[in-house]
Order: C-alpha cells, then sequence, then structure tokens
C-alpha cells in the first residue's frame, strides 16, 4: 500500500534532498525500514546499533504518534502520511 513519508528538513540532506518519499509498506515501522534501506546515510539517525528506532525520533501516521497506537506495527494503509519528527534538545 503506498504511504508517503514526510522528511524533516534536518534530515533531507541524508534523504537525497527529498521533502517527501513514497513506499509500498503495511506498517510505519515497514515503511520507515524501507526508507532507511533506500537512503543508508538516514539510517544512523533514526536506527540505534540494535536495529531499534531512537528514543528522540517520533513517528506520527496521520497525525497520531505510534507510541500511543501499536509503535512500529501501527498498521498503515493506502494515502496514509507518515511523519518524522526528530526530538529537539536545548535550552
Amino acid at each position: 500500500m503506498p504511504v508517503t513519508i514526510t522528511i524533516p528538513t534536518p534530515l533531507r540532506k541524508y534523504a537525497g534532498n527529498k521533502s517527501e518519499v513514497r513506499v509500498d509498506a503495511a506498517t510505519a515501522g515497514e515503511a520507515v525500514a524501507q526508507l532507511a534501506a533506500v537512503h543508508d546515510a538516514l539510517r544512523a539517525h533514526l536506527y540505534t546499533d540494535k536495529n531499534t528506532l531512537r528514543n528522540f525520533v517520533n513517528i506520527y501516521v496521520n497525525e497520531e504518534d505510534i507510541r500511543h497506537a501499536k509503535g512500529p506495527e501501527t498498521p498503515v494503509k493506502d494515502g496514509d502520511t507518515i511523519m518524522i519528527v526528530p526530538a529537539i534538545a536545548g535550552g
């Protein structure tokens, strides 16, 4: 099922300067994994060495945080939008 992944400005340089990428996936985790497989430089910014999503990377499906759904197993359907939102720290 084609879904659109919106890539935030700070990560675009690792994804071929694209603001959006379309992938076929059944879950949010599968979609992000496909994105990282195509854009290897992006992988280090999204995943830990143990191949889990980094704590500071927030993933939303149609504006719903997947942590409040089924995590990476959150289902997606044709036309859904996945947003990657890296947390910003500072003070």
